[in-house]
């Protein structure tokens, strides 16, 4: 509480401050008037245009940023596309070695289980022309 009430002292000394100086200012003021209005007139006039010139600049530099942050956007979305090209390629040949791989082990077994089921046939034939 003890902060709200410094801060409206402090407001309520600035705002008496800033009137009392303008009162003095104008009337301790060299010239008459009407001159300093046309002074402020022209003061007003010259921080209008600085404005609108400082105005102008900023959209020109914030325009120049959009456009360059537009063609960066562009090239990492190229990039990124060429990356999941490579990707893809790669993963689709790693994936026919796998499923080539897997047929070549495939083919071993049955050759390998034909094999031992003809050994155990040739078996199974000397022992009944045995018997």
């Amino acid at each position: 509480m003890s902060d709200r009430d410094e801060f409206g002292a402090f407001l309520v000394g600035f705002l008496v401050g800033g009137l009392t100086g303008a009162v003095v200012a104008l009337l301790f003021a060299p010239q008459s008037g009407e001159e300093t209005r046309a002074i402020i007139k022209d003061k007003s006039i010259e921080i209008r245009d600085k404005a609108a010139a400082s105005a102008e600049e900023a959209l020109a530099r914030a325009e120049a940023a959009a456009a360059e942050a537009r063609a960066r956007a562009d090239e990492l979305a190229q990039q990124l596309k060429e990356r999941g090209q490579e990707v893809v390629t790669t993963a689709k040949t790693k994936g026919q070695e796998a499923v080539s791989a897997a047929k070549t082990k495939g083919h071993e077994v049955v050759e390998s289980a034909k094999k031992a089921v003809g050994r155990k046939k040739g078996g199974d034939e000397v022992e009944a022309e045995a018997a």
